[in-house]
């Protein structure tokens, strides 16, 4: 007899197959870049935009969680990071419902993501689906089903899709400067990426090593590991530094100012000092706790820039 779901833990279960501590975060990079074009701008966001874009992040983003997990559950049963989760553990049984789940998510955010037209433009609305669309083929098919199990530098262009949240924020508001502003907000996300999943996977290298997925810090030495993680550090600080100068038409404006830029540099002088321990001791603790800062420090900026636009 199969194990079956219960019935009074369904939705916790199917939530947690979600990953609702990644969704977490890319839906607040929405919301801060949202914010953010609204107080550059001087738009009033409505609250219908408001709950289209939240709502189509979220959708979109647990429905790369899930039908992720649904490819990755055969490895997900032998590494101890991941065995407890929903599939290898069948408390979701059978997978195709995973799968399925996964499907109407993803469904349900393009929708959504299109309705923005509704309160906005057509053209905003198009190009919010678009992103939703672009967010899942890179996350689902070019990272999850072709480049993780095969390349170790997997993650660079399968964190493109990292970028999407805060653009489809963006253009939720504005056109304007979306390939400037817009694209430097999204930058931040898809820079952040291969530091924060290098460090996680150089603390737990010998369950990826395990199933054969050549992520880049567990099949390379510590040193050169630690290495790649302080390099990608110190690009991910520079280019952090980048929204508070941008060239537009021709002319020099402050898009940011003061209290985005010491945020900035005091939070990325922290990242690089724990990149730095990383490289004199690439063990454990020290990539955990680049790990466990990584999250936070993206969230910060976020919010720097929104108080930043609001000033």
């Amino acid at each position: 007899m199969q194990p079956q779901e219960k019935s009074e833990s369904r939705v916790a279960v199917y939530y947690e197959l979600t990953k609702p501590k990644i969704w977490y975060l890319l839906v607040f990079t929405a919301f801060g870049a949202t914010l953010t074009a609204s107080n550059i701008y001087g738009v009033e966001v409505s609250m219908w935009t408001w709950a289209l874009v939240l709502s189509s992040v979220a959708a979109g983003s647990a429905a790369a969680n899930t039908l992720t997990n649904y490819h990755d559950r055969d490895i997900d049963a032998i590494m101890e990071r991941t065995k407890k989760r929903p599939l290898p553990s069948r408390r979701i049984y059978p997978a195709t419902k995973a799968r399925d789940f996964g499907l109407v998510l993803a469904g349900a955010s393009l929708v959504l993501a299109g309705a923005i037209s509704l309160t906005t433009t057509v053209e905003q609305g198009v190009w919010a689906a678009g992103f939703i669309a672009f967010g899942l083929f890179n996350n689902v098919l070019i990272y999850s089903y072709i480049l993780k199990r095969n390349s170790r530098t997997n993650i660079i262009l399968g964190g493109l899709c990292g970028g999407a949240p805060p653009m489809i924020g963006w253009v939720a508001v504005t056109m304007s400067d979306l390939w400037t502003m817009g694209l430097a907000m999204a930058g931040l996300v898809f820079i952040w990426i291969p530091m924060h999943i290098w460090a996680l996977t150089l603390h737990f290298k010998e369950d990826y090593n395990r199933v054969d997925v050549p992520m880049l810090t567990a099949v390379q030495s510590e040193k050169t590991s630690a290495r790649s993680i302080a390099i990608s550090t110190v690009v991910m600080v520079l280019f952090s530094i980048s929204p508070f100068f941008l060239i537009m038409d021709g002319t020099a404006e402050y898009m940011v100012g003061p209290v985005y830029l010491w945020t900035a540099v005091a939070s990325g002088a922290l990242m690089v000092g724990l990149s730095a321990w990383v490289m004199a001791k690439p063990m454990e603790r020290a990539s955990w706790t680049l790990f466990k800062f990584s999250s936070p420090y993206l969230a910060v900026l976020f919010i720097a820039l929104m108080i930043d636009s609001a000033l």
